[in-house]
């Protein structure tokens, strides 16, 4: 067996391992990355939810997350406005092409792939490599970017699986107790230990006319009747809509996530290949339930993604399920649903301090907390707000001890793996919240290796500062909804809240927006209409027998659409996406005439 040596080891391509590899390498690091696929960036790419959920704010798109947005709006043929349960989506491989090309840029990060991590190496307290197939490694740090913590089961590290009762955390949306049978949630406890994954499908129009191959059935398809109701076919297609006709199938009403057997994910890998073979098969056969119901113009899409040896993905399936909770590491700290919460009167959740009573933070995100159990609907407390003329979630921070074993040396988690609750996961899982994660703990191990110490004994401050001013992607620690990265003050205001979080403002708006800039989208176009305002802060353009919603998601968009006089012609700077059916603003202007 060949023995290698690094600085630092990656093991897992995910979302949150890809970052971390990267970033380390970036900060000039020696860096080992050893993945399962052929794809790096994990939900991103090769579990196929091409769709990411929010962070979605421009403020919010910094760190890695906004330079891949960037890469995407470079690289993607047709664009990013394509469907409607995200402002952006995009065609898997380009997300691939993105990851392999900054790896390849890096001469200190060694990327193989096509290998499964088999024993933790340990010494007492403290991880030293880990060994695989066909070679071992030791490394002074070791991140876990697995999908489903692995190392963390390999390495007797302390984990959490499953629910957790609201007497231990104080969680509102938690169950009171996980043995009764009283308890509304008892149900869901019994059958789901974890989240629903979904093994995502891309179906393509062939066009008006058209014939598709036809699906092979795989089951019955009784459970998918209904799927879309109360939003009718082309609105369910469009959810997903990638560029070219095609459509990310990742439906959670009635679709395609399968809950069955989910303890068979952490079980021997025999138990978790069964438990891939079903879900595949549950999603190709809700792909034919679509092509049965809307006709064989529509079918499965073609060269999506690679096809290998060892998995039912490959062709329009992706390579292996979009797993939405992983074994969840015991950490220094851990975040529940109280830690992503607006704080009364606010909104924006507390800042994380730690026992020096310094600011923790190390990533953000926004998402409103959700959780997928097919058949049954989870009653959580409400973490939204309208903004933008839309409804987005309130924001949160991931402190940097979530990421730290409590009793374990040489070991990061960074991707769903972190020390979460199971309901807060449900906020934190989100694919560009665990890119900042992963960039946080590459910047974090990095630092370790150039300030010899473990991860639990590095400063914070010295992450914070390493990842504000970091020189390829910076990245937002503390949330403010109208300060944009071009922003003068920028570093200042972030510095100012994480030395002094009582400034920190309830609105989590700032006072240094500047609205004389304008960044214009590539596909900005002009439009002139009717203004109207909703009475639930919603946004209209009327034009001729049409009526547009309007949207934003820069600060300055945003304000303007406040400001403007509803009754009053208007002029739209912005994008049109048809299966968003809004436009999203850039600005917006009153006229005299249209």
């Amino acid at each position: 067996m060949e023995n290698l040596k690094t600085e630092v080891l990656v093991v897992g391509g995910g979302t949150g391992g890809t970052a971390a590899a990267i970033q380390a390498a970036r900060l000039g690091a020696q860096v080992l990355l050893v993945s399962e696929w052929p794809w790096l960036g994990g939900m991103l790419t090769a579990a196929g939810v091409t769709a990411p959920d929010g962070n979605e704010l421009a403020a919010f798109q910094t760190g890695l997350w906004g330079a891949f947005l960037r890469e995407l709006g470079q690289r993607q043929p047709g664009g990013l406005h394509n469907g409607w349960v995200s402002f952006f989506t995009y065609e898997p491989a380009v997300g691939a092409s993105i990851f392999a090309d900054w790896v390849a840029a890096l001469p200190n990060l060694t990327w193989r792939w096509g290998h499964h991590p088999r024993e933790v190496l340990r010494s007492g307290n403290r991880i030293i490599g880990v060994v695989f197939d066909q070679f071992s490694v030791e490394a002074q740090i070791t991140i876990d970017g697995t999908e489903l913590g692995d190392l963390l089961a390999l390495g007797d590290i302390p984990y959490r699986w499953g629910w957790e009762s609201q007497e231990q955390w104080q969680e509102p949306s938690a169950p009171k107790s996980l043995t009764d049978p009283a308890d509304p949630l008892f149900p869901a406890i019994q059958k789901y230990p974890v989240q629903s994954p979904t093994w995502v499908v891309v179906m393509q129009d062939y066009g008006a006319g058209e014939t598709a191959p036809l699906i092979p059935a795989t089951g019955s398809q009784a459970s998918f009747v209904g799927a879309w109701e109360g939003y009718g076919p082309e609105q369910f297609l469009n959810y997903g809509r990638l560029p070219g006709n095609r459509f990310m199938i990742n439906w959670p009403q009635r679709g395609n996530d399968y809950g069955v057997g989910l303890e068979r994910l952490i079980e021997p890998e025999a138990m978790r290949y069964d438990y891939w073979q079903e879900a595949k098969h549950h999603s190709q056969a809700f792909a034919r339930f679509i092509q049965a119901k809307l006709g064989q113009r529509y079918g499965l899409a073609e060269h999506v993604f690679p096809e290998l040896e060892g998995t039912p993905g490959g062709g329009g399936f992706a390579l292996y399920p979009y797993y939405r909770e992983s074994r969840r590491l015991v950490g220094l700290t851990t975040v529940s649903e109280r830690d992503i919460l607006p704080a009364p009167g606010s909104q924006v959740a507390p800042l994380p301090v730690n026992e020096e009573g310094m600011v923790d933070a190390i990533a953000i995100g926004n998402y409103p907390n959700d959780h997928h159990y097919p058949g049954f609907k989870m009653p959580l407390a409400p973490k939204a707000i309208r903004w933008g003329g839309r409804w987005t979630g309130t924001p949160f921070t991931i402190p940097y001890r979530a990421l730290v074993p409590a009793t374990v040396d040489g070991l990061l988690a960074c991707d769903k793996n972190i020390s979460v609750t199971h309901i807060a996961n449900g906020a934190t899982r989100l694919q560009p919240i665990v890119l900042g994660i992963g960039q946080a703990a590459g910047a974090a191990a990095a630092l370790c290796i150039q300030h010899p110490c473990q991860p639990r004994k590095l400063p914070v401050k010295h992450l914070q500062y390493t990842l504000l001013r970091d020189p390829q992607a910076p990245a937002m620690l503390i949330p403010c909804f109208n300060l944009l990265p071009q922003d003068e003050h920028w570093i200042n205001q972030q510095t100012r809240f994480l030395d002094t979080p009582t400034t920190y403002p309830a609105s989590g708006f700032t006072d240094s927006l500047r609205t004389s800039s304008q960044n214009f989208t590539s596909g900005t176009n002009i439009f002139y209409g009717h203004y109207q305002r909703g009475k639930d802060h919603s946004h209209q353009l009327l034009r001729d027998t049409e009526t547009i919603s309007l949207v934003a998601i820069s600060p300055q968009a945003a304000m303007q659409l406040m400001q403007v006089i509803a009754g009053s012609n208007v002029k739209v700077f912005g994008i049109h996406n048809l299966g968003g059916a809004w436009i999203l603003v850039n600005a917006i202007q009153s006229v005299d005439d249209v």
